[in-house]
């Protein structure tokens, strides 16, 4: 009664459902992870969160060697390579079922899809389970029952399912055997950098890192969180990203930390952005053009975007002469990581002032972060560029000076990566306008290229 767990993007043993499933209904579990660069590639993983799944899947190794379940690594090229390695797999180890936990992109349902009826001819079973939601993507439904696509009422029903619905956690295994030899992790040295080390890989580290921020920092989270300079914010999405935290789990600590906190408003808000998480998924399942470089809306596919050429490469390179734009991209290029509101100013820049296609910097962002989660950095790009659903209207274009001085008041995020300029003060520092050696003049003009961009959105509304 041997059973098959195929980890994917769940690489944690803690509140599994597949591994859990597993466990229960075999008298053996063995698990395997299929590497398929040629798809990374494809789908603009970036080195930096690769990386960090290698890392996790290390660690992941040893607690699976530790609880007797043989781990198998093929590495193969891309996902339609998994139906021939899975069916090969579980004839030689005897394995009567494969669980896996559910992914939401199109291509994953359409392997999924396609794997269920390779495999249950041979007799072996195909199960998936749901993981990466707290609230299950096709639990929520408008009174017309046509799927949310504002977040402020979905996630007023977010909230009342959880109080309806309270998560629980699937346990962690015990052992079923004396501990195994474990694998070695494939190199894959093209998906390795050290750009993004500062992460640490693994479930215990990711825990820790959750439950310091739960009680050191989560009461001033309201009042920090979009300050840049400051450690205002958790920081455990590129575990969320990669599984090795689920959000159940996020959740059930997040509710204990606001019971036993005097501040439950500052703890709300924190989840609200696991809600958020939530509902692009929801989206994405709901509208699988969201998965095929599509707008929400998709009347916006008729604008005409400027050409990326120079312009586009010094947004990537963080030298446009905007100081809070530059120092965010190049804490990004320096460490695979973003600050939340800096997303939103860049993205904004990059589509509303440079009037550049969403796409170029949703693609340059995945290939970027550490962190890069289709739902989540579509959702958040889309809000940017005015084309999806819960959008930024048109006519609201973040001014990126005003938001440095608002947001980095004394200059030390922008000291910290434009150390050229920093010894600047007061307005200078936020908007020098060219009169500094060594540091470029804006390559747009602020207030021109809002009224271009709004002009252009208003000309679509007419056609």
């Amino acid at each position: 009664m041997t059973q098959l767990i195929w980890f994917r993007n769940d690489l944690r043993l803690a509140d599994n459902p597949a591994l859990t499933a597993a466990m229960h209904q075999g008298e053996k579990v063995e698990a395997c992870f299929l590497p398929t660069p040629d798809q990374w590639r494809e789908h603009d993983w970036s080195p930096a969160r690769t990386d960090l799944m290698l890392r996790s899947l290390d660690r992941l190794a040893d607690d699976l060697a530790s609880l007797g379940i043989p781990l198998h690594i093929r590495t193969l090229a891309r996902f339609s390579d998994t139906d021939d390695a899975l069916l090969e797999l579980c004839r030689e180890i005897g394995a009567q079922a494969v669980h896996c936990n559910e992914e939401y992109a199109v291509n994953e349902r359409n392997r999924d899809h396609r794997l269920k009826h390779w495999l249950e001819p041979s007799g072996i079973g195909f199960h998936i389970y749901r993981d990466q939601t707290v609230v299950p993507v096709r639990a929520l439904y408008t009174g017309g029952g046509t799927p949310y696509t504002v977040f402020t009422p979905y996630s007023r029903r977010w909230w009342q399912w959880i109080d309806e619905n309270p998560p629980s956690l699937h346990p962690r295994p015990a052992p079923q055997a004396e501990p195994v030899e474990r694998p070695a992790i494939p190199e894959l040295s093209e998906w390795r950098t050290e750009k993004a080390h500062w992460v640490a890989p693994g479930e215990r580290v990711a825990h820790e890192k959750l439950e310091r921020f739960l009680h050191e920092r989560m009461a001033s989270y309201g009042n920090n969180r979009d300050f840049p300079a400051l450690n205002g914010t958790s920081i455990i999405s590129p575990y969320l990203a990669l599984g090795v935290l689920s959000p159940r789990q996020c959740v059930i600590k997040g509710l204990e930390a606001i019971r036993e906190s005097r501040r439950p408003e500052a703890g709300r808000t924190w989840l609200n952005e696991i809600a958020w998480r939530d509902f692009y998924i929801q989206l994405m399942v709901h509208f699988p053009r969201l998965s095929k470089h599509r707008p929400f809306k998709t009347e916006t596919d008729a604008l005409v975007w400027n050409e990326p050429g120079e312009a586009f490469d010094a947004w990537c390179e963080g030298r446009t002469g905007i100081p809070i734009v530059d120092a965010a991209m190049r804490q990004l290029n320096e460490t695979g990581w973003m600050h939340n509101r800096l997303r939103m100013v860049t993205a904004m820049f990059l589509t509303k002032n440079l009037f550049i296609d969403w796409r170029l910097g949703e693609r340059y962002f995945m290939r970027s972060l550490v962190d890069g989660y289709l739902p989540s950095n579509n959702g958040g790009w889309q809000w940017s560029a005015s084309t999806g659903t819960d959008a930024a209207p048109y006519f609201r274009i973040f001014n990126p000076v005003t938001q440095s001085e608002r947001f980095d008041p004394e200059g030390a995020f922008i000291r910290r990566y434009v150390p050229e300029i920093g010894h600047l003060e007061g307005k200078a520092l936020f908007n020098p306008n060219g009169g500094v050696r060594g540091y470029p003049g804006p390559i747009v003009d602020l207030k021109e290229s809002r009224k271009e961009a709004i002009a252009r959105f208003q000309a679509l509304s007419k056609s």
